[in-house]
């Protein structure tokens, strides 16, 4: 069984193989051991602290294999963005350019440096194995973190962004990076991606240009590629899409990837969850797939399981969900439709 918990400092070769593996943008998942190890470090701190409002708290979750004891997948929260430093966008706006001596009136489309999304909560290190992708296990892997979330509102902002990786080709390189970031960085997108994920992505957004950059300025392929998604990371786009989130004003400064919005309070997987006491039995055959987690903290769990359940009776958990999920006749867990 496939079960979502936190990551833990045994965790981290697993982790670095998944990281290995994971696309040229997702700077929150470099290959590098002692970054990895850092990040552990910072999330078992994190669900260790008593909190009662969001702050420097990163959470990251690891989904095993409790069969084998594999890693097939990972996927964290950062409970605020830019809590130490700014967390940079480009906002989508429009000029208007007016001479009513020659009658022009024109609009026209700029990118403004901005750190407007600073103070949100962060959905970051989406990675499963490629196998899973478009499977249940992917809903779980991106999906199990916001139950979390739902049980724990007060570690949380009042909104949430995701940044999902742009489009680059094979070998690395970026159509937008090469039209704006490499004019002021002599390296490639793949070289800066990697460099932010060692050190912090606010020291090569600090030396972008702080004036808008207007886009009709720009070569057609980077303005093609602004707000495309790239392919590999088009299933947590899809996920988070039907999940509630939506494409706001901003893209991200590197590859021009979409950065998606929602109020935390109407994501579906929060808004829609709900609470329900335990049964230990044999579920009824068949019935439809629920994302089931059992709202702990630091042994937070949550699994994919078939539920025949009707709202307001008990849950029927047979006994290896129930100990998948470390629970008990009595207690509750928190559940929503895949």
């Amino acid at each position: 069984m496939l079960v979502m918990r936190p990551a833990r400092m045994a965790d981290l070769a697993e982790v670095q193989r998944l990281a290995a593996d994971s696309p040229v943008g997702v700077t929150s998942l470099p290959d590098n051991a002692d970054r990895l190890r850092d990040k552990i470090a910072a999330s078992e701190a994190s669900f260790a602290a008593e909190v009662s409002f969001n702050g420097e708290e990163r959470y990251f979750f690891v989904l095993e294999d409790t069969d084998s004891a594999r890693l097939a997948g990972c996927s964290g929260i950062v409970a605020s963005a830019g809590y130490s430093e700014p967390f940079y966008s480009f906002r989508n706006e429009t000029f208007v350019h007016n001479s009513r001596e020659l009658k022009i009136h024109n609009k026209i489309h700029v990118l403004s440096l901005c750190h407007d999304l600073t103070g949100n909560s962060l959905l970051t290190s989406f990675y499963v194995e490629r196998p899973l992708v478009g499977s249940v296990w992917s809903e779980l892997n991106s999906r199990g973190r916001l139950l979390f979330v739902a049980s724990h509102p007060e570690r949380f902002a009042d909104a949430m962004v995701v940044e999902i990786v742009g489009q680059s080709d094979d070998d690395g390189e970026s159509p937008f990076w090469d039209a704006v970031g490499r004019n002021f960085f002599d390296m490639s997108y793949a070289e800066a991606e990697r460099l932010c994920g060692l050190k912090s992505r606010t020291f090569l957004a600090e030396l972008m240009p702080h004036y808008p950059i207007y886009v009709p300025l720009l070569p057609d392929s980077a303005q093609e590629a602004m707000g495309l998604v790239h392919p590999r990371a088009q299933i947590t786009f899809d996920i988070l899409m039907r999940d509630g989130f939506e494409t706001d004003h901003y893209i991200d400064i590197f590859d021009g990837g979409p950065t998606l919005h929602a109020r935390t309070s109407g994501i579906r997987s929060i808004a829609q969850s709900v609470l329900a006491p335990v049964m230990l039995g044999e579920p009824p055959a068949g019935g439809r797939q629920y994302l089931v987690s059992n709202g702990q903290l630091q042994d937070f769990r949550a699994v994919v399981i078939a539920l025949d359940w009707t709202p307001g009776q008990p849950v029927i958990l047979s006994p290896e969900a129930a100990e998948a999920l470390g629970v008990g006749e009595g207690a509750s867990v928190r559940l929503v439709t895949v």
